[in-house]
């Protein structure tokens, strides 16, 4: 008898704070509202907050800019291959909690709303969205703000985003 995978799991961690803010538990209930509005079930996904020198190292060793940055994705399985506990490993969204307030404060609205935004950001990198085109800029502008509109609600709305890995390659 084949194992059944429990449910998704997000893990939100912690370096270089403690930070005023959103709390990890916070982060941890957007997250899962996200996964499950991208019908993304039986998966693991890390996030950490993180102070700018902590995301300034991360960025420097593993994309050669050598200045912090607001997010950083990590995808773990592309293919969808399970972890032992039968989950499919998605990777991890690395957070600036400092760089995230600045760009807050630049932007004047709360520091919750910008994690959010970024959060969304970071995990559709780890599903396959990009912004390398105009036009994937406008789709990933686009499912960004989806996201953090379903982070924000109090109910999970019905799923409506395709993960890239799952929907059909447009040609040109």
């Amino acid at each position: 008898m084949a194992r059944r995978p429990a449910g998704s799991v997000v893990s939100v961690t912690t370096r270089g704070g403690p930070f005023e803010g959103p709390s990890p538990a916070t982060m941890q209930r957007r997250a899962e509202k996200m996964l499950s509005h991208l019908k993304l079930r039986s998966v693991e996904l890390s996030v950490a907050l993180v102070d700018d020198a902590t995301i300034h190292t991360l960025n420097r060793d593993y994309r050669h800019k050598d200045k912090p940055t607001d997010v950083l994705a990590f995808p773990l399985d592309e293919e969808g291959g399970p972890s032992p506990q039968g989950r499919r490993l998605l990777g991890d969204v690395i957070l600036s909690v400092d760089t995230a307030r600045r760009q807050a404060r630049q932007r004047r609205r709360p520091l919750l709303d910008e994690m959010t935004m970024l959060l969304g950001h970071g995990l559709l990198h780890l599903i396959g969205y990009d912004h390398q085109t105009d036009a994937e800029e406008q789709e990933m502008t686009a499912l960004t703000r989806e996201l953090e509109a379903v982070a924000a609600r109090r109910m999970t709305a019905q799923p409506a985003v395709t993960p890239a890995s799952r929907r059909a390659r447009r040609t040109p």
